[in-house]
């Protein structure tokens, strides 16, 4: 895809600049922030700098001939983010620290239109939200990175991002509701949903609720019992050992046996057939969880099937979970011991964590 789009670039530079042919040369930046160099005849070189993102020169191409305000709300997010990353603040303070330097670059236009829908103004709550979801980039990027000064990350998912949000400011212990509502807004999800359906909080304030998930595996000898559920103001992220649901880090539509044996058998009467069942994207951090699992039961054939079933040796953003999650992980727990353990793994199978990792970053 990269070399086909090199392709077009060099058309677009013939056709629309007149450049000659002759005069084209195709080089690829792997940080993809250099789009395009312009070399003069005394040897000067002009470059056409960029954020990696398409929904930038999407926006400019819908809103042409008006430049669009991304460019200006980003610079004023990131450099107020930074500042106050750098004085120490976390936590919910550190989510509305954008919404000055964001609200300036709105209110300076009458109005703020949709790049992805032409016509239609975006509101200040729509804005806020997009706001809210830059600032949560910007801390999981930190938090990926290693604090070597990632500033956003693409790629990962919606229930990751907010399980790697929580972790990081509030660690497996309550946390009060409110900043965890935030935090999930953000990221386009509600509490609710990380309670009810993703099996990742747990409502610990309050009084006790009854469990009626039968979707579980049964807890192995040893385990410590899984915090009593409430109903109140406080939850906490569940624990990966009281993560036992069976489909957990699993597409039933794509991983089930039969959905499997479907893909390899050819049908006689394809137009007779039900459509397939509709495939979701299983969150990375299911799939980590399901690995340790897997791990813990001593099964490595097992492990080494899921891995190449959900492509995570070739998954660079799956290793900077991995390394996240050692780093986050206390110290002599057998959660650190685990992803330790099946980091090594990885290794010795020849992958490479660390090769490339700033890639997924902006400078």
């Amino acid at each position: 895809a990269t070399l086909m789009n090199k392709g077009l670039e060099v058309i677009e530079a013939h056709v629309l600049f007149g450049a000659p042919v002759a005069s084209i040369d195709v080089l690829v930046h792997p940080q993809s922030l250099v789009h395009a160099l312009v070399e003069y005849v005394d040897g000067a070189v002009l470059a056409e700098l960029g954020h990696p993102d398409m929904r930038t020169a999407l926006a400019q191409a819908l809103a042409w001939p008006e430049r669009t305000m991304i460019a200006e709300m980003r610079e004023k997010i990131a450099t107020q983010l930074r500042e106050f990353w750098d004085a120490g603040i976390r936590g919910p303070d550190f989510v509305w620290a954008a919404t000055g330097p964001a609200l300036e670059a709105y209110s300076k236009h009458p109005a703020v239109k949709k790049a992805n829908a032409p016509g239609e103004v975006m509101i200040v709550s729509e804005f806020l939200r997009a706001v809210r979801r830059i600032v949560v980039d910007f801390v999981v990027a930190r938090v990926l990175s290693r604090g070597e000064g990632g500033e956003s990350v693409s790629g990962l998912d919606d229930v990751t991002t907010y399980y790697l949000l929580h972790r990081y400011d509030f660690g497996l212990k309550d946390a009060p509701v409110g900043p965890c509502i935030l935090y999930a807004v953000s990221c386009g999800l509600s509490d609710h949903v990380l309670a009810d359906h993703l099996d990742i909080l747990l409502r610990t304030g309050g009084q006790a609720a009854e469990d009626e998930d039968d979707d579980e595996t049964p807890e192995a000898a040893g385990d410590q019992p899984e915090p009593q559920e409430g109903t109140g103001s406080t939850v906490r992220l569940k624990d990966w050992k009281a993560r036992r649901r069976l489909s957990m880090g699993y597409d039933p539509a794509v991983d089930s046996a039969s959905a499997r044996a479907a893909a390899q058998q050819p049908s006689l009467f394809p137009e007779g057939e039900k459509p397939p069942a509709h495939s979701r994207q299983v969150p990375l951090i299911d799939q980590a969880h399901r690995l340790m699992h897997l791990w813990r039961a001593g099964d490595v054939v097992k492990v080494d099937e899921y891995l190449e079933l959900r492509g995570l040796r070739r998954s660079r953003l799956f290793g900077q979970l991995l390394q996240a999650l050692i780093e986050l992980s206390e110290t002599g727990s057998e959660e650190r011991a685990l992803l330790e353990t099946i980091s090594n793994h990885l290794k010795e199978r020849g992958v490479q964590f660390e090769s490339g990792q700033k890639e997924m970053f902006e400078p």
